[in-house]
């Protein structure tokens, strides 16, 4: 073991440890703000929680210019584990500011929300920076557990109830193929961290029998958190039954958490036998691809179409794992980034959608909205297009990038696959905004969009990054690039 693992530098956890701090912060000022008088106290607690992400946000910045950095050779703090860490502040931050007003008619315990948000979003940080497997395993369950709740908030509800109880099995499931796949490849080399893993693997005398049942189960385990065919079944029902504004965050920093350690367990731990896993994984993308497109074109509710999008961009962002290359990691982080913005926005606009009491939106309510709501409409076109991957959008540059990589990898033929999708996708896009600007609103269908202060921020927000990051993409990519080759050392 070399002497940078042995370094016990909490610096490596800063971002994960802010989170956590602001986190209890919240819970203290709800505990204080109980009672009548203390209302507009208890009022700031998305506020506080705000506030958190931004000062987090802020010591991801700082530490940016700052040395690669270990604690105890379980958890490092480098340029590819602050990218994720931005990817996933951002998610957050905007969905607070998309559920400042709703979750509290959904759920008295508003403290408990942000708190669970703050939360989630430290285990998701920590999925990043993880390099052991059972760092991965202990982040893994820190934020699937808080998901579990969040999913479930509206006790009330039937259908959120039944989300949270499918989302908790199934991810009990998935959990128990992880920790069995991280087992057997221990048992392949002995060891837990992702350096070690790598060296015993290239090393003849090692008996590498267990560690390729093992490298399936870890897909296994990692392909259901980011919903890629066949693990996908829990998706649309746990989308459409969640609070908008937690499916929202659950889409977009699911997958940034997900792929984090996907991408690093298999690119660090494991790229020699990268000739079994590649070929796997373009299989489960091309799957994950066709069917999430195929599925989307038959939905009328928007957020099973939006759930049906999401397994179809997990396909997308798999093509740069599946090409092993510094190139499709590169993608892939941009993809993520890009993915959170036009996404937690499309979902911002269908809680305005929404009726009161209701946490879905059919898609006959977007008839009329042109007319009725123009620049709302053209703030929701502007989302679809993005994730049709029209210029000049940043969905654009997403799957460029991504499929390039692809290209520069020797799987063109991936690539192609990854177009035609692409092309099927946009039809169901391009299908709302149809919707529109060309069909007539009718009684039933017509409804009052009630907007608020914090949720027009947030899609201000979300739009201003898709078109910025479509315009100027070196804003992330020059960022990004060089550390990106430290950090995975790819071999």
């Amino acid at each position: 073991m070399n002497n940078a693992s042995l370094e016990l530098n909490i610096v490596a956890l800063a971002p994960a440890a802010s989170m956590v701090i602001f986190a209890l912060l919240v819970m203290a000022v709800d505990v204080f703000a109980r009672g009548t008088r203390t209302q507009p106290v208890r009022a700031a607690t998305p506020w506080v929680a705000l506030l958190g992400v931004l000062v987090t946000a802020g010591v991801c910045v700082w530490l940016l210019g700052q040395p690669v950095t270990t604690f105890q050779g379980m958890a490092i703090l480098d340029r590819y584990s602050l990218g994720i860490a931005f990817v996933v502040l951002v998610a957050a931050g905007l969905s607070i500011l998309v559920s400042a007003r709703y979750i509290p008619r959904v759920n008295a315990q508003v403290g408990e929300y942000y708190a669970l948000i703050l939360l989630i979003s430290a285990g998701m940080m920590m999925m990043g920076a993880a390099t052991d497997l059972i760092v991965v395993f202990l982040a893994l369950e820190t934020f699937s557990l808080g998901l579990y709740i969040l999913a479930g908030l509206r006790r009330s509800d039937a259908m959120s109830s039944e989300a949270a109880m499918k989302y908790f099995l199934l991810g009990a499931f998935a959990s128990g193929f992880f920790v069995y796949g991280a087992a057997l490849v221990y048992g392949a080399t002995g060891a837990t961290q992702f350096e070690q893993i790598a060296a015993m693997a290239t090393n003849p005398a090692t008996d590498l029998t267990f560690i390729y049942p093992g490298i399936a189960l870890l897909i296994v385990g990692f392909g259901f958190k980011v919903s890629l065919v066949p693990f996908h079944m829990w998706t649309p029902d746990v989308y459409q039954g969640a609070p908008t504004p937690v499916t929202a965050f659950m889409s977009a920093a699911t997958k940034a958490a997900a792929f984090a350690a996907f991408y690093r367990v298999f690119l660090v731990a494991l790229p020699s036998q990268q000739a079994v896993w590649g070929p796997a994984l373009a299989t489960l993308a091309v799957l994950t691809m066709t069917l999430g497109n195929l599925a989307a074109l038959r939905q009328s509710s928007l957020k099973r179409l939006l759930a049906y999008s999401s397994i179809s961009h997990a396909g997308y962002i798999l093509v740069g794992l599946a090409a092993g290359s510094i190139a499709g990691v590169e993608a892939s982080l941009f993809y993520l980034l890009s993915y959170a913005f036009m996404n937690i926005g499309a979902f911002a606009v269908v809680t305005l959608l929404e009726k009161q009491g209701e946490m879905d939106a059919d898609g006959a309510r977007l008839r009329g909205l042109g007319q009725r709501k123009p620049l709302l409409a053209a703030v929701m076109a502007i989302f679809m297009f993005s994730l049709a991957g029209v210029p000049p959008f940043a969905g654009f540059f997403a799957k460029f990038f991504v499929f390039a990589a692809a290209v520069q990898g020797g799987m063109s033929w991936l690539a192609a696959i990854a177009m035609l999708n692409s092309a099927i996708g946009a039809y169901y896009y391009l299908r709302v905004t149809v919707v529109m600007y060309f069909n007539a609103p009718d009684a039933e269908t017509v409804s009052e969009v009630k907007s608020n202060w914090p949720l027009n921020v947030g899609i201000g927000v979300a739009l201003a990054f898709t078109i910025l990051l479509g315009v100027f993409p070196s804003l992330w990519t020059t960022l990004m690039e060089s550390g990106v080759v430290t950090a995975l050392a790819l071999r």
